[in-house]
């Protein structure tokens, strides 16, 4: 009998510590994650990208999320999943595709980890809006809080951070009322 695989998302605003989270956890669970699709897709882009190239990232991020889904134990971390590419749409464009939406209300996660913008900001490419975090991290704030998946902020230096986290995952992962082994 196969074990159910707990799926947790680390998302936020540009520039909050998500992939590193993302990494830290996969490794104290001794499990498998995904990495940001969109960023290697930007990557290879030879022009800026498009709202267009958006559902392209999308079906990237889910197909990546698919492929890596077999190599977890008991646990699946997520760098970002599809709320990102909303918001960001929804943000820039003022317009998210249906089928991105779509996808949204039909896959399943187990716990959303949403990353404060108290790191500094990094310059990179990618990266577009650092006067826009405190507007963006209340979208997303927004978001989590009228979606029916368990989440909790994630703030702090590094260590406080990845206590938190670790400590969510433990919850989700071996409830409190079922004993240990």
């Amino acid at each position: 009998m196969s074990q159910e695989i707990k799926k947790v998302v680390v998302l936020g605003p540009e520039c909050t510590g998500k992939s590193a989270l993302a990494e830290f956890l996969a490794k104290k669970f001794r499990t498998a994650w995904v990495g940001e699709f969109a960023r290697t897709y930007i990557n290879q882009l030879q022009k800026p990208y498009e709202a267009a190239d958006l559902l392209l990232i999308a079906k990237g991020q889910l197909a990546l999320e698919d492929s890596v889904t077999p190599r977890a134990n008991k646990l699946l971390v997520c760098d970002t999943d599809l709320y990102v590419i909303k918001i960001w749409s929804l943000f820039k464009y003022g317009y998210c595709e249906p089928e991105i939406l779509k996808s949204i209300a039909t896959r399943k996660y187990d716990l959303y980890l949403l990353t404060y913008i108290d790191i500094p900001w990094e310059e990179d490419p990618q990266r577009e809006h650092p006067d826009q975090r405190n507007r963006l991290y209340e979208i997303y704030l927004n978001e989590m809080r009228n979606q029916p998946v368990p989440f909790i902020e994630i703030k702090g230096p590094r260590e406080q951070r990845r206590a938190m986290a670790s400590e969510a995952i433990k919850n989700l992962i071996q409830p409190a009322n079922t004993p240990t082994p």
